[in-house]
C-alpha cells in the first residue's frame, strides 16, 4: 500500500506582548516569572529553566468561542465536546473574490455542509497587524440569515478569518453569535492561512484548555490534509 503525503497547516496567528486583536480591546503582557539567571540558585550547577507569565484577554490571537462566551447557561471550555474541534472534516468556502462584505445564503447554498467545520475564507487575515484589519465596517461578515442556514445545514463549527464573524461595526446585535452558539456550534474567529487548504479533504484542529467558567480562549488551529 502506498503512503499517504501528510501536510500540516497552521491555520493561527501566533500571540506576540502587546498585539492587538479587536479594536479597544488589551494586548497580552508577557514577563518572565523566573528567570533563567535567578533559577540557577535553586539547582545544581549547569541546571536552569524559565518560567513565563501571561496576562491577557480570552478573546486574543486566533480564538475558539464556547455557548458560554454568549449565554451563561451555554457550556463552556471544559463542557466542550472534543468531536466538535478535533479531526473534524472541513468545508473551506472561498469568498475571497467577493464584491459584498455580507456573506449570505447564497454564498453557502452550494457547499455540502452537514457535519464539518465550515471555514469562511475571505483573506481579510493579509491585514494582520494592520489598522485595516481593525477597520470592522470594512471587514467581512456572517449575516442573521448566513448563521441561521448553517445552523440547518448541520455545520459542527463555522470559522473566519475576520475581525470577528458578526458585522461589529457600532453597537447593534450580533446575530451570528447568538445563532451559532445558540446552537451549540462553536465558532473560530481570526483564523489566517485558509488559502492553503482545499474545498474539502481537510480536517480541522482547534482544541482549547478545559477551563471551567471560561467561554472563549486562544487556540492553536491548524490543518491536516493527507492525499
Amino acid at each position: 500500500m502506498a503512503e499517504r503525503n501528510r501536510t500540516l497547516v497552521e491555520l493561527n496567528h501566533p500571540i506576540t506582548a502587546g498585539m492587538t486583536t479587536y479594536p479597544g480591546m488589551p494586548g497580552p503582557v508577557i514577563t518572565p516569572y523566573l528567570t533563567r539567571e535567578d533559577s540557577r540558585s535553586h539547582y545544581e550547577e549547569g541546571t536552569e529553566f524559565s518560567i513565563g507569565r501571561i496576562e491577557m484577554i480570552a478573546n486574543t490571537g486566533t480564538y475558539l468561542d464556547t455557548p458560554n462566551h454568549r449565554y451563561p447557561d451555554g457550556f463552556d471550555l471544559a463542557g466542550l465536546d472534543l468531536a466538535k474541534v478535533a479531526d473534524v472534516p472541513t468545508t473551506v468556502i472561498d469568498l475571497s473574490g467577493a464584491a459584498n462584505r455580507a456573506i449570505g445564503p447564497e454564498s453557502l447554498a452550494a457547499h455540502a455542509i452537514g457535519g464539518t467545520a465550515v471555514l469562511l475564507r475571505t483573506d481579510w487575515s493579509r491585514h494582520w497587524g494592520t489598522d485595516a484589519y481593525l477597520a470592522t465596517a470594512d471587514a467581512p461578515y456572517l449575516t442573521a440569515e448566513g448563521a441561521r442556514f448553517l445552523v440547518e445545514a448541520g455545520a459542527v463549527l463555522v470559522g473566519i478569518d475576520s475581525v470577528n464573524i458578526d458585522n461589529a461595526a457600532g453597537v447593534g446585535p450580533r446575530p451570528a453569535h447568538t445563532t451559532l452558539l445558540g446552537a451549540g456550534i462553536p465558532i473560530l474567529e481570526h483564523l489566517t492561512g485558509l488559502e492553503q487548504l482545499p474545498a474539502t479533504g481537510a480536517r480541522l484542529h482547534a482544541v482549547p484548555p478545559r477551563i471551567h467558567g471560561f467561554g472563549t480562549f486562544p487556540t492553536r488551529a491548524y490543518a491536516i490534509i493527507e492525499s
